[in-house]
């Protein structure tokens, strides 16, 4: 008499595999998206920033400053404004004058594009931001996984 595996038990492997298999590429996708992708925002954050600083070099302060000083704006040459997302990014990008936390005057964010940016698309809008002091070089940085819950994201030091 010979042993082998019936028809029953090999179908069940193989459903279980493929289960397996479902679950690891939702992971590795969650993985790119979080490490990968962002990537592009913290390059062009850090980018923004160096410009932000060589704006309050030049005028000793940052009243005035606009996104096109930063090189946020529609042309093909700078980053993509908030709300405005272009196929060459994963992100949409914006400055403001605001003190959100004491002492830092100025915040810039990227915000991830779920339709209109580079593909493949964002499944949810999450956004990357960085308030600064180009007086002492001090910044505060926070992810939040979902725009619509931003105030519910800590800060911290980068």
């Amino acid at each position: 008499m010979k042993k082998a595996f019936t028809l029953l038990e090999l179908v069940v492997v193989i459903i279980i595999l493929g289960v397996l298999a479902t679950l690891g590429l939702t992971q590795y996708a969650s993985i790119v998206e979080k490490k990968g992708r962002t990537a592009e925002a913290r390059a062009n954050l850090g980018y923004i920033r160096k410009l932000v600083y060589a704006y309050w070099l030049t005028n000793g302060s940052l009243t005035g400053i606009t996104n096109a000083d930063v090189g946020i704006g529609t042309a093909s040459d700078q980053l993509p404004a908030y709300s405005t997302c272009a196929s060459t990014h994963y992100f949409c990008y914006g400055m403001e004058l605001a003190e959100v936390a004491p002492g830092y005057p100025i915040i810039y964010y990227a915000v991830r594009c779920t339709s209109g940016g580079k593909n493949p698309q964002g499944s949810s809008r999450y956004f990357l931001e960085i308030c600064s002091d180009p007086a002492t070089g001090r910044d505060l940085f926070r992810y939040c996984p979902d725009v619509a819950s931003g105030e519910n994201c800590q800060w911290s030091w980068p």
